[in-house]
């Protein structure tokens, strides 16, 4: 399993459009090999942003460099950064190799 976050700085007004641009944006995770599950987190408040983090958990890592070579990759990103910043600085990308899997029992991976 490879599991690959991307880290935002969201400006604290800026939060609901950052979400609903998330919310409303086409994703083609759904027909990509390997792509296991999506989540966007939100985290800790601070006084300049909210933390946030985006979570996509892959078969493996080449099933994860595959989507990010890929057209449907650019094409979801492609308007990334237009109109006015909602965020401080760029995301921090940070990928893990799963080396340790617990499960409930009766469930598979």
């Amino acid at each position: 399993m490879f599991i690959a976050m991307n880290r935002f700085r969201v400006k604290p007004d800026c939060v609901e459009e950052f979400e609903r641009v998330w919310r409303e944006r086409d994703s083609y995770l759904l027909t990509m090999p390997g792509f296991v599950e999506f989540h966007l987190l939100r985290g800790p408040v601070r006084d300049d942003h909210v933390l946030y983090s985006s979570h996509t958990t892959w078969r493996t890592k080449d099933d994860f460099e595959a989507w990010t070579k890929s057209d449907a990759f650019r094409a979801t990103h492609a308007r990334a950064g237009q109109g006015k910043p909602l965020t401080i600085g760029h995301p921090e990308f940070e990928g893990f190799e799963s080396v340790l899997e617990l499960l409930p029992k009766g469930k598979a991976a």
